[in-house]
């Protein structure tokens, strides 16, 4: 009997001991996602990022994935963060700025990467885009202005000078010009600027760049945004064509945009997450600026303001304002 119980107990012991290890084995994978706010652009990131980290070979079995809303409170934003780092997930995403703001302030150690973040230098979250180094790295959905200089220039191949309306006091339309111009300069073009602090402003220093540019480029600048017919109307008036960096803007006037699909949005930020997961350091991860891949059209205004659209352009547009 008592050989019978040592050995009962030896088979136990082993098999408690092997499904342990088959547990330790099998634990999935920890992904914790975190917005500021439930909203389709954002949730589409969100749901871009599962797609990859599951055609990835992270199926339900071999991933925990958590996702949370601050509901648009930055105060919600900093307890949520501070209560993923308790779980100690494998890697944090945190998408638009105020979560990933709150996310880099609650952990030096777990590996952030973020999304939908217009301006990553700015928002402080790391000093250099090649190298971001510490332990956060991502993807900002910066207007993607070399892009859009680019698309300029099929439509006007010698195009020498682009105007550009924004408001001086808004510090994201700051950040975009200041990008531009940089681009810009690599093309061999001048950026005009027309200030515009008040959307009443908007026709005014719209009206000024006619006879002085090749085309007018409008910014995701809330101010402009807002008075988009007034620029519209200049570039009728004086046969320059008028681009946007949104993408609805082509609906009220605009030429040409190229803009976000924030579902690619979230694939290009799965696929950081997964380098993450395989073993690469997240500060030797670059900062993606996502690319534009919606570009939208108006064969109407084209004919208005004096440009066609070149076949090249029509062939590869998702969408043809009629």
């Amino acid at each position: 009997m008592k050989l019978r119980n040592f050995l009962t107990a030896a088979v136990t012991a082993a098999t408690l001991s092997m499904s342990a290890s088959m547990s330790a084995q099998a634990e999935p994978v920890y992904v914790a996602a975190t917005a500021i706010v439930e909203h389709p652009a954002l949730d589409a990131v969100r749901d871009g990022i599962k797609e990859v980290l599951a055609e990835k070979g992270y199926a339900e079995d071999d991933l925990k994935f958590t996702y949370e809303s601050a509901q648009g409170n930055p105060a919600i934003a900093a307890q949520i963060a501070r209560k993923i780092v308790g779980d100690a997930p494998d890697v944090i995403v945190a998408i638009s700025t105020p979560s990933a703001q709150s996310a880099v302030s609650a952990t030096q150690d777990i590996p952030v990467v973020f999304s939908a973040v217009t301006d990553p230098l700015d928002a402080k979250l790391v000093t250099n885009y090649e190298k971001p180094g510490a332990n956060v790295t991502g993807l900002s959905d910066m207007s993607p202005v070399q892009q859009h200089l680019e698309l300029i220039k099929e439509f006007i191949p010698g195009v020498k000078k682009v105007g550009v309306p924004y408001n001086p006091g808004e510090p994201n339309a700051v950040a975009i010009v200041r990008l531009l111009k940089i681009e810009a300069d690599k093309m061999a073009i001048e950026i005009v600027e027309a200030p515009s602090p008040k959307s009443s402003d908007v026709m005014i220093a719209s009206q000024k760049l006619i006879g002085k540019v090749d085309a007018i480029y409008c910014p995701t600048d809330n101010t402009i945004l807002t008075a988009l017919e007034s620029v519209v109307k200049a570039g009728i008036d004086g046969s320059i064509p008028v681009f946007a960096a949104e993408t609805n803007a082509v609906e009220r006037g605009a030429v040409a945009s190229l803009g976000f699909n924030y579902g690619d949005i979230g694939r290009q930020t799965g696929e950081v997450v997964v380098r993450i997961l395989k073993g690469e350091k997240v500060g030797d991860i670059p900062v993606r600026v996502a690319h534009g891949s919606e570009l939208y059209v108006n064969p109407k205004m084209a004919a208005r303001m004096g440009v066609e659209i070149p076949a090249a352009v029509l062939e590869r547009a998702t969408k043809v304002v009629q």
